[in-house]
């Protein structure tokens, strides 16, 4: 679940009016005439109708001009291609249309976290028709997940299903025209750039303020867009972030809260409708940027509470800082941070502290089921490993090497776990 910033956003706000900039780095064009829609890539869906110019042996001149009639035959058939009618109803509405839809399967797109948030928002890219769709957790699924997180079912809590794999296996039987690429991953500053690049727009389905800082360094050295959701007990928050064009999240707030500071839905609860109108809200300005309407694109920051019938629309255009670390200065503190500093991180939603070894390792989880058997109860599919040395602790291992250490929140006692059992 995602936890909240307990703060206003950094420094005042003032009311400016509305007035939509052009150019990201997604999609482009108006998709009411040119083509619209970001370059191909491999994983797009087929109806985005992409073809192959062939080689020649013919005079440079007379193969210039073969290329120019073939490129622009290509790039009339990718507009002209059929629209798949599963689309039907997206077709009809106007601002999407069948060039809004063909943009929709040429578009890529990276979804950090499919807890609650998550899950929402790959259900509605993957049924929307987006022609790529990259899933990135850390976390398996449990009973309390259930509530909410609406991709996941009892069998997937009783196999422990890594969250990622579990979710792309349900959202494959949903549209088999997308490309899904499942990885079960904890994202941070080392493989942050390999899972976050290559695509047009990242979506937030994060637990922590970290994770989104990260996410905002790779956005605004490599100009992706993201959208930033957040949603504990009954409130949410939600907003656009477009390097070069809107604030960046540190010129909003600077750094991430202080530890136990924040609201989680481990200390607060959460209900399951804050999920779904935050993970909607952001899943319809991605469809925004993805189709290139940007005219519509709202660049306020809107922020929810549904059980107290609050809501709130922060202009916040006029919030980026001259010496933001990130968009201005380009400095990259949490994309280029010693990863030995955050090795050991406390999980919302329950007592359990994640430790990750600073090199990258590799567990061979039969292995470590002949080690620990002898010391507590054991079970293991291929994706992870549950030791149980009491009725209170239980440790998760993960083939990359990652330990999750649950039925405490004490990163201190965790590491003293992890050093018993597994060795640091």
């Amino acid at each position: 679940m995602s936890s909240l910033h307990p703060n206003q956003p950094a420094g005042d706000l003032p009311s400016a009016a509305f007035s939509p900039s052009s150019g990201t780095g997604a999609a482009q064009a108006d998709n009411s005439s040119a083509k619209p829609g970001a370059a191909t890539q491999a994983g797009a869906a087929p109806y985005a109708g992409e073809a192959a110019v062939q080689a020649t042996d013919e005079p440079a001149a007379q193969a210039n001009d073969k290329t120019a009639v073939q490129s622009a035959a290509v790039a009339q058939t990718a507009d002209e291609a059929e629209v798949p009618a599963r689309y039907s109803r997206h077709v009809l509405f106007k601002p999407v249309g069948e060039n809004g839809q063909r943009a929709l399967g040429r578009a890529r797109v990276a979804i950090v976290g499919l807890g609650a948030l998550g899950t929402v928002l790959a259900n509605h890219m993957v049924r929307a028709g987006v022609g790529f769709v990259r899933l990135i957790d850390r976390d398996f699924v449990e009973e309390s997940n259930l509530q909410r997180q609406m991709l996941y079912d009892e069998e997937d809590a009783r196999q422990a299903q890594p969250k990622a794999s579990a979710a792309a296996a349900k959202l494959r039987l949903v549209n088999s025209l997308v490309g899904i690429e499942a990885h079960v991953a904890d994202l941070n500053p080392l493989n942050a750039e390999e899972l976050l690049t290559g695509v047009d727009l990242i979506l937030d389905g994060t637990d922590n303020f970290s994770v989104r800082f990260l996410i905002n360094d790779v956005s605004v050295k490599h100009g992706i867009p993201w959208l930033y959701g957040g949603a504990v007990s009954s409130r949410g928050v939600s907003l656009a972030i477009l390097p070069g064009e809107t604030p960046c999240l540190r010129c909003l707030f600077g750094s991430a809260p202080a530890h136990g500071t924040a609201d989680t839905c481990d200390t607060a609860g959460v209900i399951g409708p804050i999920i779904h109108m935050v993970a909607s809200y952001q899943a319809t300005e991605a469809m925004k940027i993805l189709i290139g309407d940007k005219q519509h694109l709202n660049r306020r920051m809107q922020q929810w509470d549904l059980w107290y019938n609050h809501y709130t629309s922060v202009d916040v255009a006029g919030a980026r800082k001259a010496d933001c670390p990130a968009c201005a200065r380009h400095t990259f503190e949490y994309l280029d941070a010693d990863i030995e500093g955050e090795t050991i991180q406390t999980l919302c939603g329950r007592d359990s502290v994640q430790i990750h070894p600073v090199q990258a390792a590799e567990f061979s989880l039969e292995q470590w089921e002949q080690r620990l058997a002898p010391l507590g109860r054991v079970s293991r599919n291929k994706f992870l490993l549950r030791f149980r040395p009491s009725d209170e602790i239980t440790l998760v291992l993960f083939p990359d090497g990652r330990v999750l250490v649950q039925g405490v929140t004490d990163p201190a006692a965790a590491k003293t776990l992890y050093s018993r059992y597994i060795g640091m």
